[in-house]
């Protein structure tokens, strides 16, 4: 085989006179080219207007707090204020050995220390004014010490009704005479 010699069929290539015009021609139509284009106008100048902002509302916190962790301490709480706010109905000393009603009543306090629901565990059936008069005692009780650190609390408690028409809890109760 024989060599074939490239040189002989190879294009001669473009001379360098030839190449400035090409690159002037590119030159000049980018030129033209920018110079058309439209210019975007520039961008409006931001104007910072300060708008009042209302305080974020927060909730004043109740009068009466309470810090008790768990329902059982909160508990002793709402006894203490349920005797404060009824120091004449409280029944002095140890309770007779028979009392008149016992009742196992649950009441369900909200975050603010409203009373949201009452429950009776165990209702003294064949004392109905008792029942009703545990439950307005309890209901103008409101606002209980609020379980700021519980965000709400269910506690129960036992109500010991003396035919007298007093009463103590057995949260806090002095105990009950054997005679």
């Amino acid at each position: 085989m024989t060599p074939i010699d490239r040189s002989a069929t190879a294009r001669p290539g473009p001379s360098v006179a030839q190449r400035l015009l090409t690159w002037a021609g590119f030159c000049a139509t980018a030129l033209l080219v920018s110079c058309a284009a439209p210019k975007a106008p520039p961008p409006p100048a931001v104007v910072v207007v300060p708008v009042p902002v209302a305080p974020a509302v927060v909730a004043p916190l109740p009068d009466l707090v309470s810090e008790a962790m768990t329902p059982r301490d909160y508990r002793k709480d709402g006894a203490r204020h349920l005797y404060g706010l009824n120091k004449n109905r409280i029944y002095k000393g140890r309770l007779p050995p028979l009392m008149y009603a016992v009742g196992v009543l649950r009441v369900d306090i909200d975050s603010m220390g409203k009373v949201r629901q009452l429950n009776w565990m165990r209702s003294p059936d064949h004392a109905p004014e008792v029942v009703r008069e545990i439950e307005r005692t309890v209901l103008a009780a409101a606002p209980f010490p609020a379980p700021v650190r519980m965000g709400g609390v269910t506690y129960t408690d036992v109500w010991l009704w003396d035919k007298s028409g007093n009463f103590q809890l057995d949260t806090l109760t002095e105990g009950q005479r054997s005679k």
